[in-house]
């Protein structure tokens, strides 16, 4: 098994710019957006995925989760890589930005507008979480920002053999990056000073994007807008058209012994879970599969899409 903290070391060298995905809004009644994309790595590749994370504006988890057994320190030339760029919009509403920690996907419904833009985040490491359960607001927002560690934080890296001062001043080095959107009092959305650590848990706490994508946060997204934070693995909708769809993503670990395991994180199953993978019109055999495959995709599991033959 790859340890995604492992990771960080080869995607510190990469460098790609970033890009939301921005849909428009589905119907009424209506939860499923966009659809999925396959390319091809080039002959002669050198780049590792996180590479074609950034390019088509994924985290790294959301690639591995549609790409399993795929090389992510170099993908093979002529390897098919599937771009999860289709969608099951959260069961919340539509407002100002939503994050659901446990796909690592920051939503932005900007006002007026009929579309979401959807963008790829770092979450808090395993002990430092990212808040799951929340409404707040943004409360300011800052340019240039500094960094003040906790002394927690301080004595971490000191275990590691690292110095961290008490201030880090503005500027390239910070770990914030150059734009910082405050949430509540002890959070924050902000940039970064690294080319790796979207879609993995590498923050202090905070929500961490690609340098491109906290700017236009940062320019967009006003103060006192809604802030909404989930915790989502399992998203499931039925369409207009009747059709069941069930997106299942890797819960996160609930402690550090679940974080150092090799087995899977238990999925939360709540009784409207069971409804919408048990009841009328599903075939439990197919929700059964997409439960255990966790392809971070919306899978249709209604009987007539196994007659059709969609899975």
């Amino acid at each position: 098994m790859i340890r995604l903290s492992s990771l960080a070391l080869v995607l510190a060298a990469v460098t790609c710019s970033a890009q939301a995905v921005t849909y428009m809004l589905p119907p009424e009644g209506s939860r499923l957006v966009g659809s999925p994309l396959t390319v091809s790595v080039p002959e002669g590749n050198t780049q590792p995925l996180e590479y074609f994370a950034a390019l088509y504006g994924q985290g790294l988890s959301n690639m591995l989760e549609a790409n399993p057994g795929v090389d992510p320190f170099l993908p093979k030339a002529g390897t098919q890589l599937t771009i999860p760029q289709q969608v099951i919009l959260p069961d919340t509403v539509r407002q100002g930005v939503v994050i659901n920690v446990a796909e690592m996907r920051l939503y932005y419904y900007p006002d007026q507008s009929n579309t979401v833009e959807i963008f790829p985040i770092g979450i808090g490491q395993a002990g430092r979480e990212t808040p799951r359960n929340w409404v707040t607001r943004v409360e300011r927002k800052q340019e240039a920002p500094g960094w003040t560690p906790t002394p927690n934080t301080r004595r971490e890296y000191a275990k590691e053999g690292k110095t961290l001062p008490a201030y880090v001043p503005p500027g390239e080095d910070n770990p914030m990056g150059l734009y910082a959107i405050y949430i509540g009092k002890l959070y924050a959305i902000h940039g970064t000073n690294a080319n790796f650590g979207i879609g993995l848990r590498v923050s202090q706490g905070c929500i961490r994007l690609r340098k491109d994508d906290i700017k236009y946060l940062f320019d967009n997204v006003p103060v006192g807008a809604r802030v909404q934070l989930i915790d989502q693995p399992v998203k499931a909708t039925v369409e207009p058209d009747g059709r069941h769809w069930l997106e299942v993503h890797e819960p996160l670990s609930r402690n550090r012994a679940e974080f150092e395991s090799d087995k899977k994180v238990p999925l939360p199953m709540t009784s409207t879970l069971r409804d919408m993978t048990q009841g009328s019109g599903v075939d439990a055999g197919m929700a059964s599969a997409a439960l255990t495959r966790r392809s971070g995709m919306p899978v249709p599991i209604s009987i007539e899409s196994r007659k059709a033959g969609q899975l």
